[in-house]
C-alpha cells in the first residue's frame, strides 16, 4: 500500500475508499460500506486507514465480520501482516482490536512483536506505548513513552494518560561521568 503506484492507489480510493466510506457516512460503489472497505483489503491488504474503517464498522456492527466482508477482521489482519510482516501499524492495530476483544494475550504479542522490531519509526513508538497503556502494562508503556519523548515526539496524550494513572515517571537523565584522577 505504501509503495504502490500512485495512479492505482487514486484510482482504489476514487472508486471504493472515498472518505464517506472512510467515516462510514455512506458506500461508494453502494449501499453497503463493507463492500468497499473489502474490496480496497483485497487490493492493498496493508491499507491501515481501511483497516481501521473495517474496525470501527466492526464495531458500530458488533460483529467480527461486518456485513459486505467476505472474511473475519482476524483474517483481514492475518493478510495484512502476510502480505507486509515489516509493517508494524498493522501489528498495533491488530493488538488493538485484539485487545477490544478481550484477548490482552495475542495483543500483547503484536505489541511485543513491534517492540522488538527494527522497523519501528517514532510514530509507531508512541502507538506502541499507546498500545501498552490500554493492556494496562504501564512499565513497557512508561518505556514507550520516554523513547518517543526523547525522539522529539511532541503529542503530550501519552504523558497525560500515563500521569493521570499516577504512572508516570520523568525519565532519569545519565549521571556525569566522573573525572578520571590526574
Amino acid at each position: 500500500y505504501r509503495s504502490a503506484p500512485l495512479e492505482k492507489l487514486k484510482m482504489v480510493h476514487k472508486f471504493h475508499f472515498s472518505s464517506s466510506v472512510e467515516n462510514l457516512t455512506g458506500g461508494q460503489s453502494g449501499a453497503i460500506i463493507g463492500t468497499d472497505i473489502d474490496f480496497t483489503l483485497r487490493y492493498f491488504p496493508n491499507h491501515i486507514r481501511a483497516l481501521n474503517s473495517m474496525v470501527k464498522l466492526a464495531q458500530r456492527e458488533k460483529t467480527d465480520q461486518p456485513k459486505g466482508s467476505r472474511y473475519p477482521l482476524d483474517c483481514w489482519f492475518d493478510r495484512a501482516a502476510r502480505f507486509k510482516p515489516d509493517d508494524m501499524q498493522v501489528a498495533i492495530l491488530y493488538g488493538f482490536w485484539l485487545l477490544k476483544k478481550g484477548e490482552k494475550t495475542l495483543a500483547m504479542e503484536q505489541f511485543d512483536k513491534v517492540n522488538s522490531s527494527d522497523t519501528r519509526t517514532v510514530n509507531i513508538v508512541y502507538n506502541l506505548g499507546l498500545g501498552y497503556f490500554e493492556a494496562k502494562e504501564y512499565d513497557k508503556a512508561l518505556a514507550a513513552a520516554h523513547e518517543a519523548y526523547a525522539a522529539g515526539y511532541s503529542f503530550p496524550g501519552l504523558r497525560n494518560k500515563l500521569q493521570k494513572a499516577g504512572k508516570w515517571v520523568e525519565r532519569a537523565t545519565p549521571a556525569p561521568a566522573a573525572e578520571a584522577p590526574q
